[in-house]
C-alpha cells in the first residue's frame, strides 16, 4: 500500500458513511432512480478501474447483436466533447473516448454506440432516434443510481476481489461492499484458466452471494496476432518491440507476453493516459510497437506511427457460459 494511502486512513470512514448514505436514499426511494420501458444491462464494478468491463460489454454485444436493436451507452471518459455524442463516421476517440471508440470501430454496422455523462439524457436521447434500440447495455454504470437498470452485471477481478478490499482513499472501493448486493450476476474476471472447481467454490463462499445472485467466472483470452490498419502479425514471429500500455493493470498482457518468450521492453503509462508529443517522439524511434486495443485507439490517429503501431486484441471467455447467457436473453426477452 503506498505511504499517502495509509495517510489517508483516516478519511475511509467519511467517505464510506457518505456513499453508504447515497445509496440507502436511493433504496428508499427518497432519491429518484428513473426506469424505462426497454431492457438496460449495466455492466460495472464497486472497484476502481481494471476489471475488464470493456471486453465484457463485447461479449455482451457478441451475445445479443444479431437478435435485437442494440446500443452501448458510455460516459466517454477523458473524451474531449461535451454532452450526448452518437458515434458516426467522423467519430475519433476525442469524440467518443478510447474505449467507446473502440466498441464503434468494431461493431458500428451493427450497434448504435453513445456516449453521455448524463445517463438519463443519453437514453432519452437514444430513444428519440428514428432507429432507436430495444436493448441498451449501460458501461461503467454500476454508481449511477439516477437510472435504474433492470438487470446488473459486476465485475471483480480475481487477483483483488472486493470482498478483500476497503473503500477509497486507503483501498479501491467506490462504495462500500454491500453495494455488491444490487448485482444479478457476480463475476470474477481475470481468472488463471486452471482455476480448480475447490477454488471456485471457496471464492463463492467468501462472496457469500443473496439467493437472487450468481456467481461465474471468466478469464481474457489474448490473440495470437496483432493487428494495425492494414496488416497482421503472428506473435511467433515478432522481433523485438516496445510494448506501449496505458491501462489500469498491464501485468497480465506483460506475463502472457513473456510466456510466449518474446523479446520486449516496455513503456507503462496511467490509465486512459493522454500521450504527449515528447511521447511520440520517444515511439517514432522505435522500430516495432505493440500496444493495447484501447491504446491504439487513441495513438493510431498519428501518421507517423501508422507502418509500425500494432494492437493485440483480447476476449472475455466466461465459465458455464450457457447458463450465463441464459440468464442475459431470459431477462432481455420477459421484458
Amino acid at each position: 500500500m503506498k505511504l499517502i494511502r495509509k495517510i489517508l486512513l483516516p478519511i475511509v470512514p467519511v467517505y464510506y458513511v457518505v456513499t453508504w448514505l447515497r445509496n440507502y436514499l436511493y433504496d428508499l426511494g427518497l432519491k429518484k432512480s428513473t426506469s424505462y420501458k426497454i431492457p438496460i444491462v449495466c455492466v460495472g464494478n464497486l472497484s476502481t478501474g481494471g476489471t475488464g468491463k470493456t471486453p465484457m460489454i463485447e461479449y455482451l454485444v457478441r451475445l445479443l447483436k444479431d437478435n435485437h436493436s442494440l446500443a452501448t451507452l458510455s460516459r466517454g471518459y477523458k473524451r474531449k466533447s461535451k454532452g450526448f455524442q452518437l458515434g458516426t463516421n467522423k467519430a475519433d476517440a476525442n469524440s467518443l473516448g478510447d474505449e467507446p471508440y473502440q466498441f464503434y470501430t468494431k461493431f458500428k454496422d451493427e450497434v448504435l454506440v453513445a456516449v453521455d455523462a448524463d445517463r438519463n439524457n443519453g437514453i432519452k436521447r437514444l430513444l428519440a432516434l428514428k432507429n432507436a434500440p430495444n436493448v441498451i447495455l449501460l458501461d461503467d454504470a454500476f454508481q449511477h443510481r439516477k437510472v435504474q437498470a433492470g438487470f446488473n452485471i459486476m465485475l471483480s477481478t480475481y487477483s483483488n476481489l472486493f470482498i478483500d478490499d476497503m473503500v477509497l482513499p486507503t483501498g479501491n472501493l467506490r462504495e462500500p461492499k454491500c453495494g455488491a448486493k444490487r448485482a444479478n450476476i457476480i463475476v470474477v474476471t481475470k481468472c488463471p484458466f486452471d482455476l480448480s472447481g475447490g477454488q471456485k467454490a471457496e471464492i463463492i463462499s467468501k462472496i457469500k452471494p443473496a439467493s437472487h445472485q450468481n456467481v461465474f467466472f471468466s478469464s481474457i483470452l489474448y490473440s495470437d496476432v496483432v493487428f494495425n490498419n492494414k496488416t497482421s502479425l503472428n506473435l511467433k514471429d515478432l522481433p523485438q518491440f516496445t510494448l506501449i500500455t496505458g491501462i489500469a493493470n498491464a501485468k497480465p498482457l506483460v506475463d502472457f507476453l513473456d510466456e510466449k518468450d518474446l523479446k520486449f521492453d516496455h513503456i507503462d503509462f496511467d490509465d486512459h493516459y493522454n500521450f504527449t508529443t515528447d511521447d511520440l517522439r520517444v515511439f517514432e524511434e522505435k522500430e516495432l510497437l505493440i500496444t493495447t486495443e484501447k491504446d491504439f485507439m487513441r495513438l493510431k490517429q498519428h501518421e507517423s506511427l501508422k507502418d509500425k503501431l500494432y494492437f493485440l486484441p483480447i476476449k472475455s471467455t466466461v465459465d458455464n457460459a450457457s447458463k450465463f447467457d441464459a440468464l442475459i436473453k431470459d431477462f432481455i426477452n420477459l421484458n
